[in-house]
């Protein structure tokens, strides 16, 4: 009990004095019993609220391109082998990426996303995402655009810094101990170094971490100080959706709990930083999203990149329930309709059929 209680003090206490954290202290937070957990939350709330009051950062999607990845991370629906039921498609129009920035720009999106599948961008695939990037700005004009292509070769982050993107994506995903793991044909090595290029060409950093991977709580810890180290501006924290067709099929670790204490976690390591609920949470949080958001402040809106999410009205109305605020107005399209959950959490992970690459109108 005490052990608890000193390690969020301490937290806290180093929190406010921007000194690192211990990573024994860090621990202590996952392996909390469940009947502390209201006491983790609490601890990491008053840090997001003291950073970012009430104020949540929404995020929009748009896969730019879909599937037939040559990496084998086994966690991806678009990996290399992988049987899952998804939309591929080669590269989206700069005209069809803009309609559904809009739409999500219209659902209060404060930053759109732009994906590709792939190991990495040619420079063609840069300048013809820098076309993009102009479209949608034309439209957009104050929206904010991450970039998210995979590894960079010298040059590109510079490029696409002068094209208009103004952050970079780039996972870390898991702790160096596990990458070899997960993922064989590339290194953890990789991964750093191109989140590195990215803050080193003035792009802002964005790199996050997928949960519920058979990690432990050591990898866990490892890959959140390692964050740290980076100067990651925008931390995502995923929960793993074990699509049917990829390698973790039918891998259940999380529960609402286990995910809170994580997430707590990630803000006590990182106070001011934006801390996002990334993908997974409607599926592993369930009703205890909005305690969620005194955690966090920033979520992605409407679907993801292979799956669907939370119907996007249904994310606002979290937000109010929880007495949050959108940073961006918003202004949904009539024509978007909510989700119903489905009845076995197999059927919640559905593959996404509407939006980007469809004639369906998007998630938004």
């Amino acid at each position: 009990m005490a052990e608890l209680t000193t390690a969020l003090t301490s937290l806290l206490d180093a929190a406010r004095a921007g000194t690192e954290p211990k990573a024994a202290d860090l621990h202590q937070v996952l392996a909390a019993p469940d009947h502390r957990l209201m006491e983790i939350v609490a601890a990491a709330a008053q840090l997001r609220h003291e950073h970012f009051g009430n104020k949540v950062k929404l995020n929009y999607l748009v896969n730019l391109k879909s599937g037939l990845c040559p990496e084998d991370c086994g966690y991806c629906s678009q990996r290399l082998g992988s049987k899952a039921d998804i939309l591929k498609y080669k590269w989206l129009s700069a005209d069809d990426a803009t309609s559904q920035a809009s739409a999500g720009v219209q659902g209060g999106a404060s930053r759109v996303c732009l994906v590709a599948s792939g190991r990495g961008p040619t420079d063609k695939d840069v300048e013809r995402v820098g076309e993009t990037i102009a479209a949608i700005r034309r439209q957009n004009p104050n929206v904010e655009v991450c970039a998210c292509l995979g590894l960079l070769k010298e040059g590109q982050a510079e490029r696409l810094s002068q094209l208009g993107a103004d952050a970079y994506n780039h996972n870390l995903n898991t702790s160096d101990d596990q990458y070899g793991e997960i993922c064989s044909t590339h290194t953890y090595d990789d991964r750093i170094d191109t989140v590195n290029s990215a803050r080193d060409a003035g792009l802002s950093p964005c790199s996050g971490l997928i949960a519920g991977m058979g990690e432990t709580d050591e990898d866990l810890v490892s890959v959140v100080l390692r964050l740290r180290e980076l100067n990651a501006d925008s931390v995502p924290v995923n929960f793993l959706l074990p699509v049917k067709g990829t390698p973790l099929e039918g891998t259940w670790d999380l529960d609402p709990q286990r995910c809170l204490k994580i997430l707590s976690m990630v803000r006590l390591a990182h106070p001011s930083t934006e801390v996002r609920l990334g993908a997974g949470r409607e599926v592993h949080l369930r009703n205890l999203q909005a305690v969620a958001l005194q955690v966090v402040n920033s979520i992605f809106l409407g679907d993801y990149l292979t799956t669907e999410g939370q119907g996007a009205k249904k994310d606002l109305e979290l937000l109010s329930d929880a007495g949050m605020e959108p940073l961006e107005p918003v202004t949904f399209p009539e024509s978007v309709e909510d989700n119903q959950p489905q009845a076995s959490r197999d059927e919640l992970v559905r593959p996404r059929k509407r939006g980007a690459g469809t004639s369906l109108a998007p998630n938004a």
